[in-house]
């Protein structure tokens, strides 16, 4: 893709058409990926919602220091909604940076810039290293991941 965005630049009008054509095919696969993770950060955010709601109902139930028994194997409520909000935050960053790189990269004039939107597409700045073990945490301890 990145390649393409020069060809299209220094090209003859004919090699520009064919090279422009492909960027656009190469575009369109990069938007089904930022729609595909516009659905995952939707999801993630109805459940952010949920988990909230049952964090407000514990806290009326039970109190401010919540249910005594845990729902899941050792979190509490409030520990879960912690976690989906941290995770939720990292990937609506990520999706924002996806698609600003959308926005740009065919209008990109240089290589260096190219390299640069290639390397934050790649390296996902905005989710950090422990994340991951977040993830897998709220699996185990919602039962989706098996101990």
């Amino acid at each position: 893709l990145f390649t393409l965005v020069t060809e299209v630049h220094k090209s003859s009008s004919s090699q520009q058409a064919a090279a422009a054509a492909e960027l656009q095919d190469k575009c369109i696969k990069l938007q089904e990926v930022v729609d595909k993770m516009v659905a995952v950060v939707m999801k993630m955010e109805r459940l952010v919602t949920s988990q909230q709601g049952i964090q407000d109902l514990e806290e009326f139930q039970f109190g401010p220091e919540g249910r005594k028994i845990p729902l899941f194997h050792s979190w509490s409520s409030k520990q879960l909604e912690e976690s989906c909000h941290f995770l939720l935050a990292a990937y609506s960053q990520e999706l924002q940076l996806k698609r600003t790189i959308l926005q740009e990269v065919a209008h990109t004039m240089t290589p260096d810039l190219c390299l640069v939107y290639l390397s934050c597409w790649l390296h996902q700045p905005f989710i950090p290293p422990h994340s991951r073990l977040t993830l897998e945490a709220l699996l185990l301890e919602t039962g989706h991941r098996p101990l």
